[in-house]
């Protein structure tokens, strides 16, 4: 069995911003243009007002101050509320293997590799461009890689469910060095008329460089102790977007079927299912978690980041929990390895940390890793 190390990191956002005002202002728009519409079965009480967002309601249930987009004016078009996306020939890069060749050109540099060194490649994200051919495929023949390739969907846990795969394929020598790539263009899926949670989500692509210890050639790489994977179902998050649809006649005025959820029992549920999962995980390893120097949590609300912290250490500052949630907001199964992407620099050789994701299924992974 082989060593296995995470050697190089990657991080591509696209070109457009939208702040927490810019949404606000577009989405009350919305509200009085969609409540002068309804107003006779408003007045008749057969429909429900849509009431108005704010700053301070979005900043207060999330932390989030703005997102990273690829397209700006659809989003902030009141009567679009949504993207839109020039569709591109069958002969061109689809949208989500191009962020992901950007972000993996950053990983492989840092690691000392090219294209040609990779063996496998996973492209593991929330939803999947298309069913086939394989995005992960399409991404191994633009950068001239080796071996084979898959898709692969957990939702927010995608990225550490997906290190996972990596990690154990480079210990049994079924591959040496892996390419994971998190290409999340999570505004195609968000709720952008949806009050509960048209603030969430942003656009980003993650890459990560994953291979055996004896050959890595960067000095600054993370020894992996170990993985750790669990699920349990859960309705509380959903996303019933997919290619029956059509089949279902469905009510055409009744909200569309992409990502929803129950807010409020989500943060009380997941809460101790993911600190308890990375007590376990250390504890496994012999291991605790005041001698974790640096964890990167998924980032999807920085109230419920700082539950998990404070039930693992009692009370913990940024330094120990950095959030990048403010500036990207939630990118689904990219933001823990966003965390990890930026803010481990500073540590030293010997120090441990721990990735770790949850989301919908419900699902959760965590990565323990050591600087070398």
């Amino acid at each position: 069995m082989h060593s296995v190390v995470i050697s190089g990191t990657g991080l591509v956002q696209p070109p457009h911003t939208i702040t927490n005002a810019e949404l606000v202002e577009s989405f009350n728009r919305f509200v009085e243009l969609d409540n002068a519409r309804h107003a006779d079965a408003i007045a008749a009480g057969t429909r429900v007002a849509l009431q108005p967002s704010s700053v301070e309601f979005i900043e207060k249930a999330s932390g989030i101050k703005q997102r990273h987009v690829f397209d700006k004016r659809g989003i902030l078009d009141p009567e679009r509320m949504y993207p839109h996306y020039a569709e591109r020939a069958d002969g061109e890069l689809s949208m989500m293997a191009e962020m992901a060749v950007a972000a993996a050109g950053q990983a492989l540099a840092q690691a000392g590799r090219s294209g040609a060194d990779v063996d496998m490649v996973l492209c593991a994200a929330s939803n999947m461009q298309r069913a086939y051919p394989a995005i992960a495929i399409e991404i191994q023949q633009a950068l001239g890689a080796g071996g084979y390739g898959f898709d692969m969907n957990v939702a927010c846990s995608s990225a550490t469910f997906a290190i996972e795969q990596a990690v154990n394929a480079v210990r049994a020598g079924t591959a040496r060095c892996v390419l994971v790539v998190n290409p999340e263009i999570t505004s195609g899926h968000q709720a952008w008329t949806d009050r509960d949670c048209h603030f969430i989500f942003g656009d980003v692509c993650t890459a990560l460089l994953i291979e055996r210890a004896d050959l890595a050639s960067n000095p600054g790489a993370w020894e992996v102790l170990g993985t750790r994977l669990a699920t349990q179902f859960s309705n509380n998050i959903r996303n019933n977007f997919g290619f029956l649809n059509r089949s279902e006649d469905s009510d055409p005025k009744a909200r569309d079927k992409t990502f929803r959820q129950e807010g409020r029992k989500v943060f009380k549920e997941v809460v101790p299912i993911a600190a308890a999962h990375i007590e376990g995980h250390l504890a496994s390893l012999g291991l605790q978690p005041a001698g974790v120097r640096r964890f990167w949590l998924h980032q999807a609300n920085e109230g419920m980041n700082q539950l998990v912290i404070k039930r693992l250490l009692g009370e913990a500052g940024a330094d120990r929990a950095p959030l990048i949630l403010d500036e990207f907001a939630n990118t689904a199964s990219a933001g823990s390895i966003i965390a990890f992407h930026q803010h481990r620099a500073d540590l030293a050789a010997g120090d441990v940390g721990v990735v770790c994701s949850f989301g919908a299924g419900y699902s959760v992974g965590s990565v323990v890793v050591k600087k070398r």
